[in-house]
This record gives C-alpha cells, sequence and structure tokens, in this order.
C-alpha cells in the first residue's frame, strides 16, 4: 500500500503542479510531499518533475510514467471495485476538456446532467481552443474535432459536423445567392484569423487566390456568426455553430452541394481509464446527448 500512496502523491502532484496543492488535497504537508516525491526519483533513478521557485513540470520521463501509473491505478481501482461488489458510482474529480464553443454548447450541458445524478461528483472543465495534453494537465476526457492520429490514447468517435458557408437572408436577398465556391469572390467574407485544423482552406481557396479581401476579420467564432446574422457577409463555420441560426431563419446554408469532408466527434482518454466510474458515466452521458441534437 504504500508504493501505492507514493504513486498516488506523485500522481497528484503532476495533476496540480505544486507540492503544496498535492499536499493540502492529500492531507500531507508539503515537507512529507516533497520527500516521498525525492524518495521515489531516487528508488527509479530518474527525475520526474523540474522543480523551480514558480513552478512544478513533468520531464519527458516523468511525463511517460504519470501515464503508465494512471492507466496502472486505473486497473487497481477497478479491480478493488468489483471485488466490493461492483461499486461504480461515480465520486471525486473529473477533469473534460473540450473546445470553447462545442463545450459551452454540448458539453456543458452532459456535465450538467452528471452533476445532478451524482451528488458526490466533481467537474473541473476546461473550455480551450488549443490542443491539451491529457497527461500534463491532468485531463481524464478530451472532446477533440479533428481527423486525429494515430497514438497511445485511446479514442471513440461520438458524431460528426462538416464545414458550412452560410449568410444572412437580407444578405442573400441583396446580393444574390453564390451557385459555387468560385462566386465567393464576388461576395463578402467574414474570415477568422488563426483558424486551425484539417481542410482550414475549404471554400476560401479561390477568394485567398483571387487576392480579395476579407470585409470583416475577427478573431472569435462568435462574433463572426452575429456578423453573418447582421448582413455583413459570407461566414464559413462548422455545422453545429450555426444550427439555432439556421433553425431560427437568421441564417441560410449555401453551397450545399459542395460539401467539405465531414469532421470526426471524438473523445480521447488514456489507456485503461474507459472503465472508471467518472469516465464511463461521462462517455455514457455524451453518447447519450449527441445522439438527440442536431449537429
Amino acid at each position: 500500500m504504500d508504493r501505492l500512496r507514493t504513486l498516488r502523491t506523485f500522481i497528484c502532484v503532476a495533476e496540480q503542479a505544486s507540492f503544496a496543492e498535492a499536499g493540502r488535497r492529500l492531507g500531507m504537508s508539503p515537507t512529507t510531499v516533497t520527500r516521498t516525491i525525492a524518495a521515489l526519483e531516487a528508488s527509479l533513478g530518474v527525475q520526474l518533475l523540474m522543480r523551480t521557485t514558480r513552478s512544478v513540470r513533468l520531464t519527458d520521463e516523468g511525463a511517460l510514467f504519470l501515464e503508465r501509473c494512471r492507466a496502472g491505478l486505473a486497473e487497481i481501482d477497478a479491480a478493488v471495485d468489483s471485488v466490493r461488489g461492483g461499486r461504480s458510482t461515480p465520486r471525486g474529480t473529473l477533469t473534460v476538456t473540450a473546445p470553447v464553443m462545442f463545450g459551452r454548447l454540448h458539453v456543458q450541458p452532459v456535465v450538467v446532467e452528471l452533476l445532478r445524478r451524482y451528488p458526490d461528483l466533481q467537474v473541473r472543465l476546461l473550455l480551450l481552443d488549443r490542443v491539451v495534453s491529457l497527461v500534463e494537465e491532468g485531463v481524464d476526457v478530451a472532446v477533440r474535432i479533428a481527423e486525429l492520429p494515430d497514438s497511445s490514447l485511446h479514442m471513440l468517435n461520438v458524431g460528426q459536423v462538416r464545414r458550412v458557408l452560410s449568410a444572412s437572408p437580407a444578405y442573400l436577398a441583396a446580393r444574390g445567392r453564390p451557385t459555387s465556391l468560385v462566386d465567393l469572390r464576388d461576395h463578402d467574407l467574414i474570415w477568422i484569423e488563426d483558424e486551425a485544423g484539417p481542410h482550414r482552406g475549404w471554400g476560401l481557396d479561390e477568394v485567398r487566390r483571387s487576392g480579395r479581401p476579407a470585409r470583416l476579420t475577427v478573431n472569435h467564432m462568435d462574433a463572426a456568426i452575429a456578423a453573418a446574422v447582421a448582413g455583413l457577409g459570407v461566414v464559413r463555420t462548422l455545422s453545429y455553430q450555426v444550427t439555432d441560426d439556421v433553425a431560427a431563419g437568421r441564417l441560410e446554408h449555401i453551397l450545399s452541394d459542395a460539401a467539405a469532408p465531414a469532421l470526426p466527434i471524438s473523445l480521447l482518454f488514456q489507456s485503461g481509464r474507459r472503465d472508471h466510474p467518472n469516465v464511463r458515466a461521462f462517455i455514457d452521458a455524451a453518447e447519450q446527448h449527441l445522439q438527440g441534437v442536431p449537429l
């Protein structure tokens, strides 16, 4: 049990990036936490954590060791639960990350439902439009919208979206409806700065080659959609981002026959974590939610 306690201490320090915070969460003094990690590193002959006066971060060896520790302890916890009679009620902290807009629209409702259902569960929801390292940032489940490379992470596909072009009825009435991607060179466009991800050029390559500048360039999707609703031009988004505006008649899809390749919505988690009660509960709730909403 001492070895398990040591490994759990290491995991907590890595996730919190702080000896003091790990000690507070574990009911240990910072000195005891420091000595525990030092003894672990001495026994392994490897430095797992880089310490400075302002930060604690994983070394490359530490990141690999953390991934293996979390997977191994998840297996042990699952075995203990099965011996105790299958107790599998979610409890403790679940950390989830998702893109900002998708997280607000489709992940937060899942979190709210889980918190209502499981009173001993706490959720840390990170809405970020950047790729998050599950190991370094202590994430249990990551929601990604992209074609993903092979990795040591486990992946579950839970849906798909497409890039779409939309404009307001008033704009289309005034400027006409484009019938091909080439026609976009004669329309006002609303561009998103630093758009990342696959197929980033779809629908706009012809315009960029023509040298025609965007009528409006913004750095946030919400602002771009609002500008399109106001009639300023054509905006390119992911389909889920304008579902409500299209349903309400504020926007209309254009060039539907020139559909972009589908992008999968995936849940990523570390090996051995899928059967953890918290992760399993989130996966089940997310699958149920996404099956019932238009994307």
